[in-house]
């Protein structure tokens, strides 16, 4: 659980602070690609594309929607901020994955357990089985119990080269704590394989070995896809002229450069539900909701909370797979705009799991096809729209308003798994699909569908700032005690946030968390810490001054 509060970790209002430069927002989901143009506070344009198989197309032909929409110049803009869910969706679906060299620094302890043993059996072919074990490693207090054994580690590294490999994964006991074991096996990495791509546990994960290693192998298998979308877009846009610094969202709702989007892909995995949640907060002013952002297939249901998604403190299965950095705590369901609504023989009605997703076009009876959807539903209803009413009208009205009936109490009941008592809060609705929504739920405080909430997710791109985080375990037996800990743990949540190209003077803490390892003898403390700040327009003056 988490600990006392610290003077600087306060709840305050937090403002936007909105750069005086136009700027693009860009949201690549799985079906459509949303974008808006925004200058300070306003949404001067927005646009929806199809998503493409090479992310850039999409991409593209949204910015140029805005621009045309709003008469603005591509020399005009600044910065362009995007969130995709590309890379997991990759993953997911077991497809442009690289084959990884993995590294453990851990013997003679951590045999037990070798990498990737509970993976599925697809994953790990496709991963492939290039495991090197070595010793070294240290206790959690960071003294060692072994020494690094070098000798181990260039073998391995001859052998990643001969296997022709691109990527590797290290990862060591208590590596968060002594950082150094990982970067010395990353430099012999790199005397025999040159410019490899090289992910180390420690920038990554948590605590827990298994878990952040996992989350290691996840994003080393990944950089080369996205090492190949980076420099596509990049293209992409100096083909339309658009001179603008380009960023990523991650996990969190803040930005990294295009160069840390090569060398962490993972950390973008659920940028689209974080910049729905973020998107929410600014067009409601909100700080505490419940945000429902409706798809075409699925519904993401999240928690705002202190203006931010709040983030999941359990262990993640990704494709299967147990991961322990950073996510939101998110609940998907199988209910959006292409929800086939089934008919059973007894006479009762269901909805889904089925959609028919991107064909609803074709497919959805209101648009000339032969299959009731919860798209048909809204049309029916009068809240959207789309195609021709009248095909609806052989349609029995009671199929339509049980259907309706069934939408609301699966989203209700979705909202309660995520609320931590009974009271009722505010609940905001965004996404395309949200019209399709009644404003009426039980355990609602108000129902909120704020103007441009279409594209809440893409404005939640646009409006990210700079982050930083640290996750170790401090003794706060050390000199000082627990205030000279948490000082100490917040100092370097500011390096990381002003490394990334944060305004010193603009940070702050957005919360602190400590939880105490009862389990030991200690005085030992796993202390979690977020920075925020906003962001050094001028990155390249910020990085010359430091």
């Amino acid at each position: 659980m988490a600990g006392g509060e610290h003077p600087e970790s306060a709840t305050t209002t937090r403002k936007f602070k909105i750069m005086n430069k136009l700027r693009i927002g860009i949201d690549v989901g799985g079906t459509n690609t949303d974008a808006v143009l925004m200058h300070q506070e306003t949404v001067l344009a927005s646009a929806k594309s199809q998503t493409t198989a090479d992310v850039t197309s999409g991409a593209v032909s949204a910015i140029q929607a805005v621009l045309d929409e709003s008469g603005t110049q591509p020399n005009q803009i600044s910065n362009i901020m995007v969130g995709t869910t590309h890379f997991v969706n990759a993953f997911v679906q077991r497809r442009d994955l690289s084959e990884v060299g993995i590294i453990r620094i851990g013997l003679p302890m951590t045999s037990g357990i070798p990498p990737m043993v509970d993976w599925p059996e697809e994953l790990r072919a496709q991963i492939g089985h290039h495991v090197f074990m070595v010793g070294g490693g240290s206790y959690y207090t960071g003294v060692d119990y072994a020494p690094l054994d070098k000798t181990a580690l260039q073998s391995a590294a001859i052998q990643i080269r001969d296997l022709g490999l691109q990527s590797v994964a290290i990862s060591g006991v208590f590596s968060p704590i002594r950082p150094d074991l990982e970067e010395a096996a990353e430099a012999i990495v790199r005397e025999t394989n040159g410019d490899i791509h090289v992910t180390c546990s420690h920038r990554v994960g948590g605590v827990g070995l298994i878990e952040r290693e996992n989350a290691t192998i996840i994003n080393a298998a990944l950089c080369k896809l996205a090492t190949q979308v980076v420099r596509a877009l990049e293209e992409a846009l100096r083909s339309v002229r658009i001179d603008a610094s380009l960023y990523f969202t991650q996990n969190d709702g803040t930005l990294m450069s295009t160069e840390a989007a090569i060398k962490y892909p993972v950390m973008t995995c659920c940028a689209g539900p974080t910049n729905s949640i973020r998107g929410a907060a600014f067009l409601t002013g909100l700080e505490d909701a419940i945000v429902v952002d409706v798809g075409g297939t699925t519904t993401d249901v999240g928690v705002l909370l202190k203006g931010f998604a709040r983030e999941t403190i359990d262990a993640v299965e990704m494709g299967g797979v147990r991961t322990n950095f950073s996510m939101p705590d998110v609940l998907s369901i199988a209910l959006g705009g292409g929800t086939i609504v089934h008919s059973t023989s007894e006479g009762d009605m269901t909805l889904g799991p089925e959609s028919v997703g991107y064909q609803l076009i074709e497919k959805s009876i209101c648009c000339g096809g032969d299959i009731l959807t919860l798209t048909d539903v809204g049309v029916a209803r009068g809240l959207l729209d789309l195609g021709d009413k009248s095909r609806l009208e052989s349609v029995d009205n009671s199929r339509i308003e049980a259907a309706a009936r069934l939408a609301n109490e699966k989203l209700e009941m979705t909202v309660d798994q995520l609320k931590t008592s009974a009271k009722p809060v505010p609940v905001v609705l965004v996404g395309g699909g949200s019209v399709l929504l009644d404003n009426r739920l039980q355990g609602a405080s108000q129902v909120l569908r704020p103007d441009h909430s279409a594209v809440a997710n893409a404005i939640g791109a646009a409006i990210s700032q700079v982050g930083g985080r640290i996750k170790k375990i401090f003794d706060f037996g050390m000199e000082g005690g627990r205030d000279a800990a948490l000082e100490l743990a917040i100092q370097e949540a500011r390096d990381e946030a002003i490394a990334a190209g944060a305004v010193p003077e603009s940070i702050q803490v957005l919360d602190i968390e400590e939880y105490p390892m009862t389990h030991m003898k200690t005085s030992a403390v796993d202390v979690r810490v977020r920075v925020v700040g906003d962001l050094n327009t001028d990155m390249e003056q910020a990085r010359a001054d430091r």
